[in-house]
């Protein structure tokens, strides 16, 4: 029993990450239908942000609070690459939004390639580690509970709290949920539908980086080749949890966590991925919109 618990606390911990990186799938495709599978190598650029702010405070300030450490990590690494991010829509994605469905997709691509590269280029092909920050461990009759993975859960909730305010309780959340149900009638509005995308695009970096802040703390080391698994997962959990639905993308995160977390526990780790994508498979047989998502609604 006690190791059962543990590997639920282990795949609440790996959810929680795809989860944060999910909403940003989420919220892009909910407004322009448009899946950004360069959103994982953004999540992996926000993680080598945090690890150089990590190496610059280490070589400038002899000591420095771990708390203040990773909140000066994930603010840079948020601005980062929301300017990555917001120059990948205005650059490679606005100019195609009203061509054929393919074109954006391989411009997506295109980008997730140019950006790994572009990091392999600058900052090597080799895994780069860092010290622990957070090394406090309880023990609770006999299951142990690291402060990163309370962490992680937190700020993973935290951050969904937020968002879901954002998208439902503002006027940036009525614009957004605007464009997604009918661009051109927002235009007509005096809705700006170019800066709503742009804002969207720039909301969901801001979330990668945390997630890449969280998964660097987590597992200590981070490579070039790092955004494309966790991206492919993080979008199949947007898609398992509904896609379009920022609960539904967390709820697909924790049930990939779950999957993997325990697979790896009880049967051979090497098929865990196989696994997880064939419960997205039998779930999408069942629920075609995943399990929160909404039918879409075809418009004559």
């Amino acid at each position: 029993m006690q190791y059962f618990v543990q590997q639920l606390i282990n795949g609440l911990t790996l959810g929680s990450i795809y989860g944060l990186i999910a909403i940003g799938y989420t919220m892009v495709y909910g407004i322009i239908g448009m899946i950004n599978f360069a959103h994982g190598d953004i999540f992996m650029v926000g993680a080598f942000a945090a690890l150089i702010v990590f190496l610059i405070l280490g070589a400038m300030f002899y000591s420095v609070p771990v708390v203040i450490a990773l909140l000066v990590m994930m603010i840079v690494a948020m601005l980062l690459t929301s300017l990555y991010n917001w120059t990948i829509e205005k650059v490679a994605y606005r100019p195609l939004r009203g061509s054929f469905r393919l074109a954006p997709l391989i411009t997506a691509i295109g980008m997730s390639i140019a950006l790994s590269n572009f990091v392999q280029v600058t900052q090597g092909p080799r895994n780069k580690p860092i010290p622990p920050m957070v090394s406090k461990v309880y023990n609770i009759e006999g299951v142990s509970v690291s402060l990163k993975q309370i962490v992680i859960v937190i700020v993973t909730a935290l951050l969904l709290a937020l968002f879901w305010y954002l998208v439902n309780k503002t006027s940036l959340g009525r614009a957004q949920r605007a464009c997604e149900q009918d661009r051109k009638m927002a235009a007509l509005l005096g809705i700006d539908v170019d800066r709503t995308i742009s804002i969207t695009f720039v909301m969901g970096a801001a979330l990668a980086a945390v997630a890449g802040t969280l998964f660097l703390m987590y597992y200590g080391v981070i490579a070039f080749s790092d955004g494309f698994t966790p991206g492919v997962k993080a979008f199949t959990a947007a898609v398992l949890g509904g896609i379009g639905s920022l609960p539904g993308a967390v709820l697909g995160g924790l049930m990939i966590g779950f999957i993997e977390s325990m697979w790896s526990a009880y049967f051979s780790i090497d098929y865990k991925d196989v696994a997880a994508f064939s419960i997205l498979a039998i779930v999408l047989i069942f629920l075609p919109s995943g399990i929160l998502g909404r039918p879409e609604v075809e418009k004559v």
